[in-house]
């Protein structure tokens, strides 16, 4: 029995002296690397390898995942699946009222038309909101009147800003210091400077 267990220590030794020559041969990388556990199958031994996972090709050394386990691991990683992309972000009920809005740039100005062809102040505004399923007052006064009033420092695309005494114009903000309105006969639907004219309110439906 103790030939035996001599054999068996003996034998045991220099698994693993011929595991720990064989990685330090095989792992030649440069670099900083990391550790990898080499175990000794059928002992208590096990030691470190700097380097051995970056070894080219090592996962298809026969066996290889009996003497290092970390690499049968990483095979069960899917490199090849695809990375959800994150949603798009919602966009808001007013900025859908802007692209209505400007889906018109270009339309002709019309005395008391509210669309889809052609269009005057209120009634631009009207039909942009239309668009997005929501009701508003017809004319530029009353659209003053019964929005909820914004300051200028809190416009958000959708808002309509009204202008001169008695808000005879109205325009919708686009949230990038434009309007798009309707401003007169001859000029058509266009996107100009917030402060074209002079500012009477403005208010958010």
């Amino acid at each position: 029995m103790a030939k035996h267990r001599r054999q068996t220590a003996t034998m045991t030794r220099r698994i693993a002296t011929t595991a720990v020559v064989a990685a330090s041969a095989t792992v030649a990388v440069p670099g900083v690397a990391n550790a990898t556990e080499v175990v000794i199958p059928n002992t208590n031994y096990s030691f470190d390898v700097q380097g051995l996972d970056q070894v080219p090709n090592i996962e298809k050394v026969p066996n290889i995942q009996t003497y290092v386990p970390s690499l049968g691991e990483a095979q069960n990683i899917n490199y090849n699946a695809t990375a959800q992309a994150a949603p798009a972000p919602a966009k808001s009920e007013g900025q859908k009222v802007v692209d209505a809005a400007r889906s018109v740039i270009g339309a002709p100005y019309g005395w008391g038309a509210a669309g889809p062809s052609s269009f005057d102040c209120s009634g631009l505004t009207s039909w942009a909101y239309g668009q997005v399923g929501k009701s508003i007052p017809r004319t530029s006064q009353a659209q003053a009147a019964q929005g909820t009033p914004v300051s200028l420092d809190q416009l958000q695309p959708g808002d309509i800003v009204a202008y001169y005494g008695g808000a005879s114009h109205v325009g919708i903000y686009t949230g990038n210091g434009t309007i798009i309105d309707a401003l007169n006969s001859g000029t058509p639907v266009q996107e100009r400077p917030l402060d074209y004219m002079p500012i009477h309110s403005a208010v958010r439906f």
